[in-house]
């Protein structure tokens, strides 16, 4: 079969010589980088390994395989649209630095990371349902989280976008979450399940409600417009085990020297002004 020229089809049959594999199954992994195509026609129906197509200016994934064995990568393009988007990724599904403005025609499953970063998009619907390792949506234009996926098994970050809200965020995050460097006044509708750290710094909370019922590692909320302390002496009085870092006043101190609940105080609201 013919291929156009720019077409995977005529560099994978004529630059490079392969017999023509689209609709078939590749037993290996595939790197378009510095291919000179413009289009993934002629692509395989699956690929064992990795496909990656990374960084060659490609504006529409039509053509690419529909299953991946390994990780996908697709990032800085010109992608709008990840229409024609792989159904089923196996390791890593990476569009991150392109245009994308919606998440439609993603994988409904990644098995480890599902990268969005550093795109223009507004909503996080059409996000794989399920992610067995890290989600990252930051350096996004995201004003809520409606259409993450319910369970994260790795790290969630949603740094640096215009959210004033968790709601949508996944119930159970199983390493990082960290939502800094946003416009969030409380926790409410963030996870009730945080497996390794939680940073929230850098926002404009007036309340830490919603703190997660499960947290393992440090709790972080620099530089915040408010000072909380009311509510962090509640979450630590209840959680004595857990690391709160706010560099901005001394009873960040005074538990750092200690590390024993003991020595805080019994009425916080008589020494500091909320």
């Amino acid at each position: 079969m013919k291929y156009e020229k720019g077409t995977f089809g005529y560099w994978w049959t004529e630059i490079k010589g392969n017999d023509g594999i689209e609709g078939q199954h590749f037993d290996g992994s595939i790197d378009c980088y510095n291919s000179g195509i413009t289009s993934l026609k002629g692509s395989p129906e699956s690929v064992e390994g990795d496909f990656r197509c990374y960084r060659i200016g490609i504006t529409s994934l039509k053509g690419a395989p529909k299953i991946v064995g390994e990780e996908f990568d697709c990032s800085k393009n010109q992608l709008a649209s990840l229409e024609g988007a792989p159904e089923t990724v196996g390791e890593v599904f990476d569009c991150s630095n392109n245009q994308l403005t919606s998440l439609k025609g993603a994988p409904k499953t990644v098995d480890n990371t599902f990268d969005c970063s550093n795109n223009q998009l507004t909503s996080l619907k059409g996000a794989p349902k399920s992610v067995g390792g890290n989600f990252y949506c930051g350096d996004n234009q995201l004003t809520s989280l409606e259409g993450a996926p319910k369970t994260v098994e790795g790290e969630f970050r949603c740094v640096d976008n215009q959210l004033t809200s968790l709601e949508g965020a996944p119930k159970t995050v199983g390493d990082y979450f960290d939502c800094g460097y946003n416009n969030l006044q409380s926790l409410k509708g963030g996870p009730t399940t945080v497996g390794d750290g939680y940073n929230c710094s850098h926002n404009n909370l007036k309340s830490l409600e919603g703190f997660p019922k499960s947290l393992e590692g440090d709790f972080k909320y620099n530089n915040n417009k408010n000072k909380l302390l009311k509510y962090e002496y509640q979450i630590r009085k209840e959680n004595p085990d857990i690391e709160i870092l706010n560099e901005d006043h001394l009873f960040q101190l005074m538990y750092e020297k200690t590390k024993d609940p003991k020595y805080l105080p019994q009425d916080i609201n008589d020494l500091f002004v909320i």
